[in-house]
């Protein structure tokens, strides 16, 4: 029964990423924390759980978005490479962050998150191209923000590498592709560095690693890349300000209900 549940929420968090076209982290943490209520996973930790699964359920779901944008020579791997370290790095220490911060306070900072995002997609707001990438160590620094919350609230990283890469005059196409390969180190940095930081906590369920939860990320895996090929589908026949505008109208619930919770 349990693993039913967990593959349901991989098939909305799935068909959700396709439908909306934003990384699954935005759906798959307030799933779980939703699911782990219901569950009775212990309150003081089930943010972090929830973060540090959805991590991991990225490093499989990337893998497949990275062979296919580099199929089609979208990736600028120049660009990646000047990324990937600080995000490394960013990634580490927003682990870190997440596994010091009170649950309430980790709610409130994902709720304030979901809100600013909501904003972002619902307003259609994004920085002007403006100027053109940076050296290797702006690459670096930017990557450091983008890898801290990322890791921090346990996306992808593409609701921020994006409009960045935009704004650095890349075109969409690079952009979009670009981000989802750095998704793959965020993801799998993360993943990692959430073992280490909640191995052997005291309140963790059956069956974790550290703050890896095996049941939630086994039925996330199973359902998340069908489903979201069938979200993508669906997405090709609505329009697309009516999808975004959707989303942001989803996060902003969330976000809303996060903030509520923790205040």
């Amino acid at each position: 029964m349990v693993l039913l549940i967990y593959l349901g929420v991989g098939a909305i968090a799935g068909f959700a990423a396709g439908l909306f076209g934003v990384g699954g982290g935005l759906v798959i943490v307030p799933a779980l924390v939703a699911c782990f209520a219901v569950l009775a996973v212990s309150p003081d930790i089930a943010m972090q759980l929830a973060v540090g699964t959805s991590l991991a359920a990225i490093v499989v779901t990337s893998l497949s978005s990275v062979r296919a944008h580099h199929q089609l020579g979208n990736i600028d791997w120049s660009s990646w490479r000047g990324l990937a370290p600080g995000i490394a790095a960013g990634v580490v220490f927003g682990v870190g962050t997440a596994s010091y911060m009170e649950a309430e306070s980790l709610k409130l900072a994902f709720g304030i998150f979901c809100l600013v995002i909501a904003a972002y997609m619902g307003l259609a707001i994004a920085p002007a191209a403006s100027r053109a990438l940076p050296g290797t160590l702006g690459l670096a620094s930017a990557g450091v923000g983008i890898g801290y919350f990322s890791a921090l609230f346990g996306v992808g990283g593409g609701s921020l590498t994006v409009p960045y890469l935009s704004w650095c005059n890349m075109r969409m196409q690079g952009a979009v592709a670009t981000s989802a390969a750095c998704g793959l180190p965020i993801a799998i940095v993360g993943a990692s560095s959430n073992v280490v930081a909640g191995y052997g906590h005291s309140s963790l369920p059956d069956y974790s690693t550290g703050f890896v939860y095996w049941p939630a990320l086994l039925g996330l895996v199973l359902l998340s890349a069908p489903c979201a090929k069938w979200g993508a589908r669906l997405a090709q026949r609505l329009s697309a300000t009516h999808l975004r505008r959707a989303f942001a109208g989803f996060l902003l619930v969330v976000g809303s209900q996060f903030i509520w919770g923790a205040l």
